[in-house]
């Protein structure tokens, strides 16, 4: 069983955390973790693109010109899709872009992200930010003395109330409750901290 560096807020070694092996050594599989990343894309569009067919939109009602002899071509409404004002033929109209996947696809893809973190050093762990209250400064000092830069996704426990507040002004850093942590939000960094109690958390839903 592979273990992790724990750090204080100060960035020195407090001590180690293990990690097992069935969450965080496991052979990524890119596929559950594209196709759940791509659910969860799906399912944040709105899908409320709209168009008018020639049955909704106004006028029309009688035929413009007589069937035969006038020499034109053959009409029976102003508001065919040929004509200006005309209705929309196969156009969008609202939908729901989501998808479901199974809940078993879903660890995996988390479990095979958790998994390259940890193989590539982009996984640290911390064992409190040891904030008396909301400091974004304090917070930034913390990041710092990791020696974080670029985008990075923090979890913190669920009643870290201090830390969501003091991250989440920071700029490049998405701050995620342990209960939230989803695919995406794990994957599109190129750094991930995890508080101790957050990493027990996840883990143990993920075992």
């Amino acid at each position: 069983m592979a273990s992790i560096v724990i750090k204080d807020s100060a960035g020195k070694k407090v001590g180690e955390a293990p990690l097992a092996d069935a969450v965080f050594s496991i052979e990524p599989n890119t596929h559950a973790v594209h196709l759940v990343v791509r659910s969860q894309l799906a399912a944040r569009r709105a899908g409320t693109h709209d168009t008018k067919g020639r049955s909704e939109v106004s006028g029309g009602g009688s035929k413009p010109w007589r069937q035969k002899g006038t020499g034109r071509a053959r009409q029976g409404t102003i508001r065919a899709a040929q004509w200006k004002g005309g209705g929309v033929v196969f156009g969008p109209t609202p939908r729901s872009y989501a998808f479901k996947v199974p809940n078993k696809v879903i660890k995996l893809a988390m479990r095979s992200v958790l998994s390259a973190k940890a193989a590539e050093g982009a996984l640290q762990v911390i064992d409190d930010f040891k904030l008396d209250g909301p400091s974004t400064k304090s917070a930034a000092a913390v990041l710092k003395a990791l020696g974080i830069d670029g985008r990075v996704t923090v979890v913190v426990g669920d009643a870290d109330e201090s830390a969501v507040k003091s991250l989440r002004n920071i700029e490049k850093v998405r701050v995620i409750t342990a209960s939230e942590a989803n695919t995406y939000d794990l994957v599109d960094n190129t750094a991930l901290v995890f508080t101790k109690p957050a990493l027990e958390w996840v883990e143990g839903v993920l075992s």
